[in-house]
Order: C-alpha cells, then sequence, then structure tokens
C-alpha cells in the first residue's frame, strides 16, 4: 500500500509512539517483577522477565500509536494543541495510516512472544494480555473510545498500573495473591494522575473535539481536583500497605520522600495552571515525580525482599 505524504524516519516512529510515556508500562513491569523476585525468589527466571518486558513494551507502543492515530484523525491533535511540537502526524504530512498499520504490526509481534510466556506461566497469562490487548485498542479506537469519556485515566491507571504488576509478578509465582494486588494498588492511582494531568492540560482542545473527559466534565475551575485527589490516594494507599506489613517499615523512609517529591510537583503545577501552554512543563513534573515514586518504591520492595530473607 502506498502512502502519501512524507515518508517518517525513526524519530517520526518514535514520536508516533510517543517513546516518552514508556516510563509507566517500564515502571510497573519492574515492581511487579521486583515483587515476585522478593517474595518468591527461587521461582524468578530472568528469561521470562526479558520475554516480558519485550512484549509489554510492543504492546504499549502500539496502544500509543493507535491514539495517535485516532486523536488526530479526530481532530484531538492538532498545531494548536500540540505546543510541545511532539506530534509527528500532526508536525509532519505523514499519512495517519502509518500510525495505525505500526500499531497493528507491534501488537502482532508481540503475539509470538505472549506465546512464548504462555508455555511457561500458563496459558492464563496469554488470556490475560490478549484481554488487556483488546482493552488497550478500544481505548483510543472503536465507536464509543474509553479515552473520551470522564473514566479514561481511571481505565488506563488500573491496566498500565495494578493490572500489570499483577501479571508480571503472576508469570514468576503462579500467585495472585490480597498482597500482590495490594503492591499495584499504589501504581494506577499515580498513573491515572499522570494522565489527569494531561486531561487537565488538554481540556480545551478535547472539548473543541468532542470529547467528554472528566476534566470537561468538571470544568476549568474544577478540571484539575482529580490530580490532588488521584496523588493524595496514592500515597494513601502506600500507607496502607505499610500499615498492612506488605512493605516493612524502612519503606517510610523512601516513600516519605517520593511524597515530598510528588507535593513539590503539585505546587508547581498548580503555580503554572492548566493549558496547552503549561502541558510540556506539567507533564514533565508529574513524571518526574512519578520516576521518584518508582525508585522509591522499588527500595521498599527490596526492603520486603531482605526482610524475608532473614
Amino acid at each position: 500500500m502506498a502512502y502519501r505524504g512524507t515518508a517518517p524516519g525513526l524519530v517520526d516512529f518514535l514520536k508516533i509512539v510517543d517513546i516518552r510515556t514508556k516510563i509507566v508500562s517500564v515502571s510497573s513491569l519492574l515492581i511487579g517483577s521486583a515483587w515476585a523476585l522478593a517474595t518468591a525468589p527461587d521461582r524468578f527466571s530472568w528469561g521470562l522477565f526479558a520475554l516480558m518486558a519485550a512484549a509489554t513494551l510492543l504492546v504499549d507502543m502500539g496502544t500509543t500509536g493507535f491514539n495517535s492515530h485516532f486523536d488526530f484523525v479526530t481532530g484531538v491533535d492538532t498545531r494548536e494543541s500540540d505546543q510541545e511540537r511532539f506530534k509527528a502526524l500532526v508536525q509532519a504530512d505523514i499519512d495517519p495510516r502509518v500510525a495505525l498499520h505500526l500499531s497493528f504490526a507491534l501488537f502482532a509481534a508481540a503475539v509470538p512472544l505472549g506465546l512464548a510466556i504462555g508455555t511457561r506461566a500458563g496459558w492464563g497469562v496469554v488470556a490475560a494480555g490478549a484481554g488487556c490487548m483488546v482493552f488497550a485498542y478500544f481505548y483510543s479506537g472503536g465507536p464509543h473510545p474509553i479515552s473520551r469519556t470522564p473514566v479514561g485515566e481511571f481505565f488506563a491507571g488500573g491496566l498500565l498500573g495494578g493490572a500489570l504488576v499483577a501479571i508480571a509478578a503472576f508469570v514468576h509465582t503462579q500467585r495472585l495473591d490480597a498482597a500482590t494486588l495490594l503492591v499495584g494498588l499504589p501504581s494506577s492511582l499515580i498513573i491515572a494522575a499522570i494522565l489527569s494531568t494531561n486531561n487537565a492540560c488538554d481540556r480545551v482542545g478535547d472539548a473543541r473535539a468532542g470529547r467528554h473527559t472528566l476534566a470537561i466534565a468538571l470544568g476549568p475551575e474544577r478540571a484539575h481536583l482529580p490530580i490532588y485527589f488521584l496523588v493524595a490516594a496514592c500515597y494513601a494507599a502506600v500507607a496502607l500497605l505499610l500499615a498492612l506489613r506488605v512493605l516493612p517499615a524502612w519503606a517510610l523512609v523512601p516513600m516519605g520522600i517520593s511524597a515530598a517529591v510528588s507535593w513539590r510537583a503539585l505546587a508547581g503545577m498548580k503555580a503554572r495552571g492548566w493549558s496547552h501552554a503549561t502541558k510540556g512543563p506539567n507533564m514533565g513534573a508529574i513524571s518526574l515525580a512519578f520516576l521518584v515514586f518508582t525508585a522509591c518504591l522499588l527500595a521498599g520492595i527490596a526492603a520486603a525482599g531482605l526482610s524475608a530473607a532473614r
């Protein structure tokens, strides 16, 4: 099939899949894998970890590619809204079908990896992975995309957060207990906060394109409130993990540092406001807070593993 317009290069492909956002799936993969290593070190497999890492990145990139395609063809992404000048389909004359076909190719490449994981970790993992791929497509595609609704960030947070953490742990431990489910809860909440930040900044453009996100439903004066709620809920969930001794008391130190960084990020975001013009620095701030959160939670999980080994 011949594509019209400019032929995309490597940088364009990386922008179509928004390589910057892969920190989210990598974080959940690392947290789930670290939990498996800490709680069942004799069952942990570096081979399975490598397969999971490759499959996760392929599905995540494919999901973002679908989002790039549908946001462009439905008028969500425009030159006015793309203040960061990072949207390849907006900034270059690239056929939007490139993003669509790239995403299907990435999903197809993930299939044999998923089957290889299934032969070692059970076919239930394959079914879960297939379900995630279906939901990932309908997050931005189909007649009623989930991303256009008030529950979009909560849905994506649950899928990229708790669900991925649980799957990443289960492939090693073959166990899905309460602790494994709970350890992924803070990730779900802070990932939803990242998406809420994006939606609060994109509120005007999203409304013009006919979306009905939570930020739009709440209005300009309250569009940012879910971000505060979700970040607070994230650290409340961490406190629950400490109270239930899923994480050892020592984990309070790194998680306290993480909470301080997140609070500082929120303060800076509030001072800048919520618009297309402030989206770049706001997303940078919440992403930095997320990276610190990931590192600190991994430190807490490592402490849990050391405590269990004694």
